[in-house]
């Protein structure tokens, strides 16, 4: 029985992943407290060579920053287009006011010459997400936040990497945040965490962590249902469409929490932050023993991708090399909505969220979001174009073939 390839099913839900959390599951008396959380914030806080506040998503950990800077309101906060909706949610919520400067199409990640462009005198931050792991311009703009005196937020949640070095993602921020979320480079299902080097302003960030509510019990339990909900629907898919009736129902029946609620897809973000659950720290260090695990994984595929991509002439961004552990590999197809409805007869589902847009997913409010249609062109050109193939740890060496080479079939047809 052929399983479905994707993005989103579980994509760190591997048989140890799902035992993993089964065993936290069946300790209750741990979701809340416990000795994972400090142990995870003293992992990153060697690893990073920064003090950690740890909360309950990545986009929390924003707003906790953000908020803990006291920054004026309207004050401009420097995000690329070809994002996600979360990151100008967390800027608004803090009364703060979303800037976009266009990206580029060799790195999908934002234009250092179209960031100087866009400062301004009240310009606080530049917010430097490494899209899917390929990295950004981020010497260049290390120097250009050093020389207007602006903070550099490195964004990281897709990949981290798993040796230190001056060089390295993570290691040229002022402030580095990383997500814990289901398809993110280390999943604890939920979580994030946020990265300090600026010390004369650790304690206002360390009062929100103080004052950060905890997660409901009920909440927590959702959470840990997540990877045997998604391990059995991926199994199970194809046979007679069990799969399907099983996330039908735990839809219904409110079991699987949303990544984008339909609060935030409208615009709106809480301004209630959470503390980290030591549930999801429990299976955030599980994961992060495996990080070369992951990350050596994740390079055979990008290689594997990038070696295909080479020999059939698609086109992708040309800074991707085959040492990279990316989350995804982008591809561009003019018609790439049309590969993924194609793909989808074939039990392929490459729907990522990141499609069709220039602030992502395709279906929020638009109008919410501070970005004016037509200011980052290849921000446009890219999300219309995109079409990533998966690298996480349930995608194996086989089922990327035969995605290759079903979509070669298609490319020929499509031509």
């Amino acid at each position: 029985m052929i399983q479905p390839i994707h993005h989103t099913f579980g994509p760190h839900v591997t048989f140890g992943y799902w035992a993993q959390s089964v065993r936290v599951l069946l300790q209750p008396w741990k979701w809340k407290n416990g000795k994972a959380r400090e142990q995870l914030r003293t992992t990153l806080q060697e690893h990073f060579e920064g003090n950690t506040f740890l909360f309950g998503s990545g986009r929390e950990s924003l707003l906790a920053l953000f908020r803990s800077l006291q920054l004026e309101s309207g004050a401009e906060i420097i995000i690329q287009g070809y994002t996600c909706i979360a990151l100008p949610n967390a800027i608004h919520a803090a009364g703060c006011t979303a800037v976009y400067a266009d990206c580029t199409l060799e790195n999908l990640n934002m234009d250092a010459s179209a960031v100087e462009r866009v400062i301004t005198t009240r310009t606080r931050a530049i917010l430097c997400q490494h899209t899917f792991g390929i990295p950004a311009e981020i010497v260049k703009l290390r120097a250009l936040c050093t020389q207007k005196n602006i903070m550099l937020i490195e964004d990281i949640a897709h990949s981290i990497p798993e040796a230190k070095g001056e060089e390295t993602l993570g290691s040229f921020g002022d402030y580095v945040m990383l997500s814990f979320g289901r398809d993110k480079a280390i999943s604890g299902v939920a979580g994030g965490a946020l990265i300090s080097r600026n010390t004369g302003k650790e304690a206002a960030l360390k009062n929100e962590e103080d004052q950060a509510k905890d997660l409901s019990i009920s909440v927590i339990a959702r959470l840990l249902l997540y990877p045997a909900t998604y391990l059995k629907s991926r199994l199970l898919y194809n046979f007679f469409s069990l799969g399907k009736v099983i996330l039908k129902l735990a839809k219904i029946g409110k079991f699987l929490i949303p990544i984008l609620s339909l609060e935030e897809k409208r615009g709106y973000m809480s301004p209630r932050v959470h503390r980290l659950p030591n549930a999801c720290a429990m299976l955030t260090l599980w994961e992060w023993k495996r990080l070369p695990k992951i990350n050596a994984h994740r390079r055979t595929l990008t290689q594997y991708y990038r070696t295909a991509a080479q020999e059939h002439s698609w086109k992708f961004p040309s800074s991707i090399t085959g040492e990279l552990p990316l989350q995804k590999f982008p591809l561009f197809f003019r018609n790439a909505d049309a590969f993924r409805d194609a793909l989808k007869e074939q039990s392929i589902f490459l729907e990522d969220g990141w499609t069709g847009t220039a602030v992502c997913p395709r279906n929020i409010d638009h109008s919410v979001t501070d970005y004016t249609e037509g200011s980052c062109p290849q921000a446009e050109q890219s999300a219309q174009e995109i079409l990533s193939l998966p690298t996480h740890p349930t995608m194996t060496k086989k089922r990327a073939e035969r995605l290759i080479r079903i979509l070669a079939e298609l490319s020929s047809t499509f031509r």
